[in-house]
This record gives structure tokens, C-alpha cells and sequence, in this order.
């Protein structure tokens, strides 16, 4: 699928200006702002790439981006917007959706001193040193081969990656309605600890210190898990039949969950009740929350809009600004700031939001 909008070669792709008051509610006008987009190519990317679940290190200020169908991790400088790669990753076949596709990297998360890699091609986790970028030992997901990486995520209370999984067939899919759990207290050689058995298949995920927050998929229900125990120690029903990804205010204790084309804001301080909910048009995936800066982002791909809210201390939306991006881009991760990068694995590329 290529995109609709077409970028020049000129640096910056998009100066746009949105129209409004600073602080409005999520059925007002855009707000009064100006913001960039900014493409950032990818090495060896000739066309549509894999993207998937990406991450910010802010210990170090870079963007890690797992390239999945091009074998490599590519690693954005958030200060300069170099970038370098990190290759030599394993590309194999799955089945998704009734087709067979090549994938490799696909998930990224941020651990101590490590950043952690689940690759799908060869069902592994790999880790890499954050500094050096050395690639090191790749541990696989399990025995059976029965199941590959989705969203892989660290822990830091208790020192363990959890991850959750997809089938390498559309026939199996019972092996994968679980979390796997690896002890990373050596953070560059990792162990298998544990599996936590769910309903469904698991999508997205959320970390608040002692619980792991997922969704669950056709269930219209969210988890939340104490990582210690492993066990499910909430369930709330949210009602959302397309679920993607979570974040967390940690702060007021509010549960953001992508559905559809909506997000929904659940007190997990409070039995997950629903505090509010704001339209953001079709394809949401991935979505973030910056605590620095109290704001929520929301890519929807089909709309092709990035929607930018203010979360007040009673848990409503308020829509700071809809910002213009293009088809596909879907996932975002908040940086520094008001800074957030968002994928366009159409035209294999990142997009750089800046606030001027």
C-alpha cells in the first residue's frame, strides 16, 4: 500500500498550522499550533517496511526501530536524527493472516543498560548493549516452536521481560494465549521463568510497577497481572472489540486504552472505571502517553491524523491538536518534550513530530 501523500526530498516534509484554543474539548476546533513532520529514511528501505512495536531510551535520547522484513534494528540519535543500524538479524517466514509473510524484528524495549529485541523470525529475544550497540545473545521463546514474540516489554520491578505472543500458524493458535516471562536479573543472558495463561491472545501492554496491564483479544476485556505472583488480579470489561495498544499515567493512576478508532481512559486506581473517551478517527495501533509533558498520542492510519490531548486530573480528554500525517501511519512513541515519532511502514519510514 503506498501512501497518499507524496514527501519532496527538502528535509522537512510538513510545516502545519492548527487552528483553535490552546486547551479545548475533544469536539472543538484544532488548536492555535504549529507543528513538523518530519521523515526520517531508514537504511536498505526501498518501499514498505515491516514496523511494528518501537521504543524512546531516555537514558540515551535514541529511538530504537526494529525493521522487521529487512533484518535489522535501526537506532535514531532523537538529538541529530542520524541514524545507525544494528544488523544481522534472522528473517523467516509466518503465516499472517491467511498469507505467508517474511518477518524479522519486530519489538524493542528499553531495559538496564540493555535494549531488548524479540525477532519473529527465528522466535528469539536478543539483546543489545544501549551505548555500544553490540549485539549480543538471542535466547529463543520457547521449546516447541509453536509461538513467536508480539509486544516485548521489561519489568524493572522485577528484573524479567514479559512478552506476549503470536502462533507461526493460524492452526495453532492456542499455544499462544499466554505470557512468557524471562528472568533478565543478568540482563544480557536472559532465562525462561514463566508462562501466564490467558483467555485469548494478548494485545498491547502497560507496566505500573507491581502490575502488568493486556488486553485480551475478543474478550472486550483488559487484565491486569501482579508481576510477582503472575496472577490475574483484576478484570474490567471496556466493551472495545478491536483493541490495540495501552499506556499509563502512573501519576493519577489512568489506564489509556486504543480501541478502534477511539481511546478510552480507565481508573485502574478505581476498578478500571471509565473516565472518558475521545474520537480519533479509523486504525488506531500503538499509542503514548508522555508523562513529562502530561500528554496523550494517538495515530489513526486510515484517517491519516495525529491526535495530541491534554489529560486534566479528572481523567478527561482535552484535544490540544489533530495534526495531518499520512495513510498507514499508525504506532507513536512520545520523546523529549513535546516530541514524538510515529511509523509509516508504507514508504518505510519514521515520521518526527516537533512542536515549534
Amino acid at each position: 500500500m503506498k501512501s497518499v501523500l507524496k514527501f519532496p526530498k527538502a528535509e522537512v516534509i510538513a510545516l502545519i498550522q492548527i487552528f483553535g484554543a490552546l486547551s479545548t474539548p475533544t469536539n472543538a476546533p484544532d488548536a492555535v499550533s504549529n507543528y513538523e513532520l518530519k521523515p526520517i529514511a531508514l537504511p536498505r528501505a526501498n518501499g514498505a517496511v515491516a514496523l511494528d512495536y518501537f521504543a524512546y531510551d531516555p537514558g540515551t535520547e535514541k529511538v530504537w526501530v526494529p525493521a522487521s522484513n529487512l533484518g535489522s534494528v535501526d537506532v535514531i540519535d532523537a538529538k541529530s536524527d542520524a541514524v545507525a543500524q544494528v544488523t544481522g538479524f534472522k528473517t523467516g517466514e509466518i503465516e499472517r493472516r491467511g498469507k505467508k509473510v517474511i518477518v524479522g524484528p519486530t519489538a524493542a524495549t528499553i531495559g538496564d543498560g540493555v535494549v531488548y529485541i524479540g525477532d519473529r523470525g527465528d522466535a528469539t529475544i536478543c539483546a543489545i548493549d544501549s551505548k555500544s550497540l553490540e549485539r549480543g545473545e538471542c535466547v529463543p521463546l520457547s521449546t516447541e516452536h509453536t509461538i513467536t514474540p508480539d509486544g516485548v516489554v521489561y519489568v524493572a520491578a522485577t528484573k524479567e521481560i514479559w512478552i506476549t505472543t503470536r502462533p507461526v500458524t493460524a492452526s495453532n493458535t492456542d499455544a499462544a494465549k499466554s505470557l512468557q516471562v524471562f528472568d533478565a536479573s543478568d540482563p544480557r543472558h536472559l532465562k525462561w521463568k514463566a508462562k501466564v495463561p490467558l483467555e485469548n491472545l494478548a494485545e498491547g501492554y502497560a507496566v505500573d510497577n507491581d502490575l502488568f496491564y493486556t488486553n485480551v483479544e475478543e474478550t472486550g476485556t483488559t487484565v491486569a497481572i501482579d508481576v510477582r505472583t503472575k496472577k490475574i488480579v483484576s478484570k474490567w470489561n471496556h466493551s472495545c472489540t478491536d483493541v490495540g495498544g495501552l499506556a499509563f499515567d502512573a501519576t493519577h493512576k489512568f489506564l489509556f486504552n486504543s480501541c478502534g478508532d477511539h481511546v478510552v481512559n480507565m481508573d485502574a486506581g478505581h476498578d478500571g472505571k471509565i473516565l472518558d473517551t475521545m474520537q480519533t478517527g479509523a486504525g488506531l495501533d500503538n499509542i503514548d502517553y508522555s508523562p513529562e509533558s502530561k500528554l496523550l498520542y494517538a495515530a489513526a492510519s486510515q484517517t491519516a491524523t495525529l491526535s495530541i490531548a491534554e489529560i486534566n486530573d479528572d481523567g478527561k480528554f482535552h484535544l490540544r491538536a489533530t495534526v495531518p500525517t499520512v495513510k498507514g501511519a499508525r504506532g507513536v512513541v512520545a520523546g523529549k518534550g513535546e516530541t514524538a515519532y510515529l511509523i509509516d511502514p508504507a514508504e518505510g519510514k519514521m515520521l518526527k513530530l516537533m512542536r515549534k
